[in-house]
């Protein structure tokens, strides 16, 4: 079980470092933000079940229930969110980011230097700021300061 917002590193590459050295881990993720492109984003990294803070407290029960077993595990509602809202991801700037990006764009936001970023995701200065780059480009910004907002106004901060 890992939070996506952990004070350090994220729980997405948190999850991709656990699975690195053991491939067969069962990940579910726990978050505050029950937004598709974030339980996308989780799956996308290997995560084997999503579950929002804020949905039914059962969730988190049948989410344990079943990874255990080997399955897989999606709120019944987030699941169709996912499986129907292809157009409304589209329309999403984060539906853009890989989840190496988001990581990046999550420590960004909450302050951290390209060198603490590239420190704290094990990736050179360079990688981290060309990175940094692609994601301005995407997201059709120009500033790391715009970056910044776009990130916190979508809820990764």
């Amino acid at each position: 079980m890992l939070d996506i917002n952990l004070p350090t590193v994220s729980g997405f590459e948190l999850a991709r470092r656990i699975l690195g050295r053991d491939a067969s881990a069962r990940i579910i993720m726990f978050s505050m933000n029950d937004d598709p492109v974030f339980a996308a984003r989780a799956i996308e990294v290997g995560a084997k079940g999503y579950v929002s803070k804020t949905g039914d407290p059962q969730d988190l029960v049948e989410a344990i229930r079943e990874v255990a077993k080997g399955g897989v595990y999606l709120p019944p509602a987030m699941a169709r969110s996912i499986a129907f809202a292809r157009p409304s991801f589209a329309q999403s700037p984060l539906s853009k980011l890989t989840s190496r990006e988001m990581e990046i764009l999550r420590l960004l936001s909450a302050g951290k230097s390209l060198s603490e970023i590239a420190w704290l995701v094990h990736s050179s200065y360079k990688t981290v700021a060309n990175t940094s780059s692609i994601m301005r480009q995407k997201l059709g910004v120009r500033t790391s300061a715009e970056l910044v907002r776009l990130a916190i106004e979508n809820g990764v901060a």
